[in-house]
């Protein structure tokens, strides 16, 4: 399995553990309380395994990180009805473009 492909498991499996901890509502419901546990088990098991594999460490968290930062926030407007405004949506493209820039600086080194 691929490095990328690794790293799309470790940010689904991060991503479905930090929406299900707060489903969870402070660990007072088990369904949610184990998918917290699992998800993020498999998340760092993931992203070893990605680095295992070669890719940078800086590409590999940024990339993570930032997925999962911008997935959780768009979860939480369109599911979890929280608000959102132009400020929140401006700092997730900043996000997302420095990843990118991060992408391209460890692609030219």
């Amino acid at each position: 399995m691929g490095a990328y492909l690794l790293l799309a498991l470790a940010i689904a499996a991060e991503v479905s553990a930090t929406v299900s901890l707060k489903l969870s509502e402070g660990f007072s419901k088990l369904g949610p309380s184990i998918v917290v546990v699992i998800g993020y088990a498999v998340a760092f098991v993931a992203l070893s395994y990605v680095l295992k594999l070669g890719l940078p460490i800086g590409v590999a968290y940024a990339i993570w990180a930032a997925a999962g930062v911008a997935l959780v926030a768009i979860i939480g407007v369109v599911f979890l009805k929280e608000p959102v405004n132009a400020a929140m949506i401006a700092g997730l493209a900043l996000v997302i473009g420095g990843v990118v820039l991060i992408e391209i600086g460890s692609a030219s080194t």
